[in-house]
């Protein structure tokens, strides 16, 4: 389902996880709503922050959209932990290049 726009609508907390609702408008203009889940105790044991929640679950759905093709993707999907580190690990800060010291002159 590639050209899909995903909107971020907002999220809930039930139970154990924290549940974000998007949507995606298909490209014939057909909006269909989808909720990712990602467990509180991810949050809690600081696997995942609270603000990289929605772009977590953007960037799953972006890919279940473009693996499903013509197909629609299951309606709920839950994140996972592996999914949680490569995150971490794709966004993690780059270290800072230390210039030489130049001497004054």
């Amino acid at each position: 389902m590639e050209g899909a726009q995903i909107e971020y609508i907002g999220f809930t907390v039930n139970g154990g996880t924290r549940e974000y609702k998007l949507r995606a408008r298909q490209p014939r203009g057909e909006f269909q709503a989808y909720t990712l889940a990602i467990s509180n105790e991810a949050f809690l044991a600081h696997r995942v922050r609270y603000q990289d929640g929605p772009d977590i679950c953007f960037l799953k759905l972006q890919r279940e959209l473009i693996a499903s093709g013509d197909t629609l993707p299951e309606l709920h999907h839950d994140v996972t932990d592996a999914e949680l580190e490569a995150y971490r690990v794709a966004h993690a800060p780059k270290p800072n290049k230390k210039r030489p010291k130049v001497p004054f002159a």
